[in-house]
């Protein structure tokens, strides 16, 4: 079974328990990844959260119900999740723009959102740039937030990266790598689950390699990359406005495409953003094995 068949298995599975209780757990299970890593792979391809996909979906689905039944709004309510009729009135009414009593009438605007399904489409020959690595174990040390996976990472991350350039973090790695700023150093970023496979959270470092002999602050966190292969996905950019755009389309891209033709597939392990000193590309590292 490939990658966009077990995602497609999950999504049967939270589409099956729409009106009931979503376990992300065993929605991860069925794409055979963490519970973070289905949800950052979800968020990176849609734009958007699994949780606000779920919301939209119920919602979509309590619209449909209001038309064709006589159901009450409270038992409405509980049926999709929400824990009174007041806060599944806010919801609907920020989706619909109409109250819940209102969407009852006829010939009123409500709004429908589709069910995702993840499949290879093709748009055009646009050439992804990789190879495959083969890398010794590396440690490595930064600064990690820790994301809720009801967060898209595509607004989180680019803030934290600027927090960190601004709170005085990036001098003080320079400091404990024994490096100048902006000169000797080549930083990326990290992401890495919690040691509980079930967290609704996971991690994100900025980071640069770790050396023997070095002092790393106590604020600040270390993890091994294990030795293996490595794919990895290159980007050249003009400046940093488009860096970004350019490492969220790589994301993007490598989920929805290279995934599915590639005779390698995504291994356990922390996935990196690298942004090499020296030149400007943007490149991103993905742990695999051979399928």
């Amino acid at each position: 079974m490939n990658w966009f068949e077990r995602m497609n298995d999950a999504l049967d599975y939270i589409e099956d328990n729409l009106s009931g209780e979503i376990d992300y757990s065993a929605a991860a299970e069925k794409a055979q990844c963490s519970v973070s890593n289905f949800h950052r792979m979800f968020a990176f391809i849609v734009d958007f959260p699994l949780s606000e996909y779920i919301r939209r979906r119920r919602l979509s689905h309590a619209a449909m119900e209001l038309q064709k039944s006589d159901i009450k709004i409270i038992d409405l309510a509980l049926k999709y999740g929400y824990e009174s009729p007041d806060s599944f009135t806010r919801a609907f009414q920020k989706l619909h723009g109409i109250t819940p009593s209102g969407a009852r009438k006829q010939d009123v605007q409500l709004k429908i959102y589709p069910r995702i399904s993840f499949q290879i489409s093709i748009k055009g020959d646009v050439e992804m740039n990789y190879r495959i690595v083969d890398k010794d174990q590396v440690k490595i040390f930064g600064k990690s937030i820790a994301v809720d996976i009801d967060e898209n990472p595509n607004e989180i991350l680019p803030r934290f990266w600027v927090e960190f350039q601004e709170d005085g973090t990036y001098q003080r790695i320079c400091e404990a790598a024994g490096a100048l700023p902006y000169k000797d150093i080549s930083l990326g970023g990290a992401f890495y689950d919690s040691v509980d496979t079930k967290s609704v959270k996971y991690n994100y470092m900025i980071f640069t390699e770790f050396e023997d002999g070095m002092e790393i602050p106590e604020d600040m966190d270390s993890i091994s990359l294990p030795a293996g292969k490595w794919a990895v996905f290159s980007e050249e950019y003009d400046d940093v406005e488009e860096c970004s755009r350019k490492i969220q389309s790589l994301w993007k891209r490598l989920m929805s495409g290279w995934i599915l033709s590639s005779e390698y597939e995504i291994a356990k392990g922390p996935q990196l953003e690298a942004y090499p000193l020296d030149r400007k590309v943007v490149e991103v590292w993905i742990p695999v094995k051979e399928k």
